[in-house]
């Protein structure tokens, strides 16, 4: 477990949303960033950013730091910026993302010290389908207050920029009230989770040498069936499932932010057979690497 690396930190306009590198506010829908980044979203952090989860619909197994939670939709969870986290969503897991730059949050705690009970941002999970009383009638707010964002950002209008602003502090007021709801979390196996995150780490460094499983496990020092049963147990998938996911990512970050031609790609990530790379990437984005670039550039 040496030569262990620091968590990844991830700035979504950088990465996926290049329109909004410089943006204080930055949403998507659940579906579409799983879209890009895959079910899996290893160990991250999201440096000088908060960022909540809102899903609608299927379940989302979650960690915040150590601390694991396996629940289903309608629910949020909320991670401060120093937060490690990973989660793993459903296929059909919808609702919605929304990124903060944390300056903004922080200038609401210091006007409303009584939307939290410390002196910091708590990370959160909580289960909207279980609040009753006041925290239901919040709940609903929380839930009309997303879909006018998501409408807000599909079709800017003239004083765009002050409704995303003034939106999203009304969200962010109502997540602060319903923090105190967050679950009790189930600690995870600190081993599983070692493995787990040790993994996630070689795969990043390793995935353009399309390394073998068996070479993943022995760098880490356990068996294949030891290292596929942790990920089975902890991301619900199997550990070639997470390994392919990584190198989707890179061939869509690819495809989307670079004019490099499919057989360019191809060779960047590795592959020495663009018949091969083709059929790869449409085996699981359902469509081929021309097909998604059209078809993104026309959403953007």
């Amino acid at each position: 477990m040496k030569d262990r690396h620091p968590i990844p930190n991830i700035n979504i306009g950088k990465v996926y949303d290049q329109r909004y590198s410089d943006s204080e506010v930055h949403y998507d829908k659940l579906g579409n960033l799983a879209g890009f980044f895959g079910r899996n979203m290893p160990v991250h952090r999201h440096d000088r950013f908060v960022q909540v989860h809102y899903v609608k619909s299927g379940t989302v197994r979650v960690y915040l730091d150590d601390q694991q939670y396996v629940e289903s939709g309608p629910m949020f969870f909320l991670t401060p910026p120093t937060i490690p986290h990973s989660f793993v969503t459903e296929a059909d897991a919808d609702g919605h993302v929304l990124t903060v730059r944390q300056q903004l949050v922080w200038q609401l705690m210091e006007a409303e010290p009584g939307l939290i009970p410390g002196p910091r941002l708590p990370a959160a999970c909580v289960a909207l389908g279980r609040l009753s009383g006041q925290y239901q009638e919040e709940a609903r707010r929380l839930e009309f207050l997303f879909e006018t964002l998501r409408e807000e950002t599909s079709l800017p209008l003239p004083g765009h920029a002050s409704a995303l602003s003034s939106l999203t502090r009304l969200i962010m007021i109502s997540l602060l009230r319903l923090c105190a709801n967050s679950l009790e979390a189930t600690p995870a196996r600190h081993e599983d989770l070692q493995i787990f995150h040790r993994f996630n780490e070689l795969i990043e460094r390793h995935y353009l040498e399309h390394w073998t499983l068996s070479a993943y496990a022995s760098a880490i020092g356990v068996t294949e069936a030891r290292l596929n049963d942790v990920c089975r147990r902890i991301a619900d998938l199997p550990s070639k499932r997470l390994v392919l996911e990584r190198v989707m990512q890179e061939a869509k970050r690819l495809l989307l932010f670079t004019g490099g031609s499919a057989n360019e790609i191809c060779y960047q990530l590795g592959f020495k057979d663009p018949a091969y790379f083709s059929r790869f990437f449409q085996r699981y984005a359902q469509m081929t690497p021309g097909e998604y670039r059209q078809r993104q550039v026309g959403l953007r």
